[in-house]
């Protein structure tokens, strides 16, 4: 699958051979027979780093657009439009979300051979973490309290939002794990119907490792979960994923990106996750500075606490949350690895850095000066 002249952020922070190749002039000329937007003179003006998918802005007479083209075993149409659903939603509601665009029989998502695509409009607003790594930490604590309200107020137009599960594991972030009583015999139910992580998870003593690195961490959990009602999240808050503008002396979100990790979770799982994916340096845990910014883990809870109050027991709910947010979806990248990519080795990255290092890190005294900052938050 991989290809030699594309290359894209690899796990280690590093640049490497693309697992799925660029987008290709060809390929915009038959897009170009589904969508009117794509009509005349369209050339391609930038390729996505981002690994799991191929992506790209392409620019003609009527503007540019994002297009984003997915392996079969990855997205269907039938699975896009789950997440387009959402996102229609979320614009009806006033969230500045980018708009996905229909093709001239309606569809938000078409097939052709193997491949699935979609179309976006461009976002609106600078693209201020564009070049940055996945796990790079906001930089700004004002950014991080608007990100906060942002997520706050996302949420309050996710509270009209209902809509079934998500149709697949694979690289979306959901919490049933989390939610369950007994994770482990929840997850052992699951293989039949995931092979790939159930071919990965024979290789490793999987129901031990849980057990010591993850499990501890999950006591009692599922039953303070339960006060906590379903809502669609984002579930991948992260810094490039949204787009900036200027308000006076500081910087307003002008638009959210990338649904693709959504699902219905909870408030706090979502709101968990951003302090994961914001306030934690994962790529320099082995440098001499601490890898945690407090800062802007209390900011993003104070924006959100702005605009969607939280109460202090769901304040402490939220700190004992983070060591396993990353539970269901560090799984389903095991899962996206091994049994779609065919790479043992990004596998084990994902199983022992991602699953089983990231709760050990919170028994570190940079995790355990996180959880304590944020009880006292509550």
């Amino acid at each position: 699958m991989t290809t030699t002249d594309h290359h894209v952020q690899g796990l280690n922070n590093d640049e490497v051979v693309a697992d799925w190749p660029a987008i290709s002039e060809q390929e915009i000329a038959w897009l170009q027979g589904r969508y009117a937007e794509l009509e005349g003179d369209c050339r391609l003006a930038w390729h996505s780093p981002r690994p799991f998918s191929a992506a790209a802005l392409v620019a003609g007479p009527q503007g540019r657009f994002f297009v984003k083209r997915h392996h079969h075993d990855v997205r269907t149409p039938a699975v896009l439009r789950e997440e387009h659903r959402f996102i229609a939603h979320l614009e009806g509601a006033g969230i500045p979300v980018v708009r996905v665009l229909q093709d001239r029989d309606g569809d938000t998502a078409v097939e052709q051979g193997t491949w699935t695509y979609e179309l976006h409009a461009e976002g609106s607003g600078h693209d201020l973490y564009r070049d940055a790594p996945s796990w790079t930490p906001l930089t700004d604590v004002p950014q991080a309290r608007e990100a906060g309200r942002m997520l706050a107020l996302l949420h309050r137009a996710s509270e009209r939002y209902r809509a079934p599960q998500r149709s697949t594991h694979l690289l979306v972030a959901r919490d049933e794990l989390i939610r369950a009583t007994d994770p482990v015999a929840l997850l052992q139910s699951q293989l039949a119907q995931r092979p790939g992580l159930a071919g990965y998870l024979a290789l490793q003593p999987w129901e031990d490792d849980l057990r010591r690195c993850v499990l501890p961490w999950h006591a009692g959990l599922a039953a303070r979960l339960r006060a906590e009602p379903t809502l669609w999240g984002h579930n991948d808050w992260h810094a490039s994923n949204l787009l900036w503008r200027r308000d006076g002396d500081a910087q307003a979100v002008e638009t959210v990106l990338d649904f693709g990790l959504a699902s219905p979770t909870s408030a706090l799982f979502d709101l968990a996750t951003a302090i994961e994916r914001n306030a934690i340096a994962w790529l320099q845990l082995e440098g001499q500075a601490s890898p945690v910014h407090v800062g802007i883990a209390l900011a993003l809870v104070e924006g959100y606490r702005q605009v969607r109050p939280l109460s202090s027991a769901q304040v402490h709910l939220l700190a004992d949350l983070l060591p396993v947010v990353h539970l269901d979806f560090a799984l389903s990248e095991v899962e996206y690895f091994f049994g779609v990519i065919r790479s043992r080795q990004s596998a084990d990255v994902a199983y022992h850095t991602f699953l089983l290092g990231h709760a050990d890190w919170f028994r570190s005294p940079d995790g355990q000066a996180l959880a304590h900052a944020l009880h006292a938050a509550a």
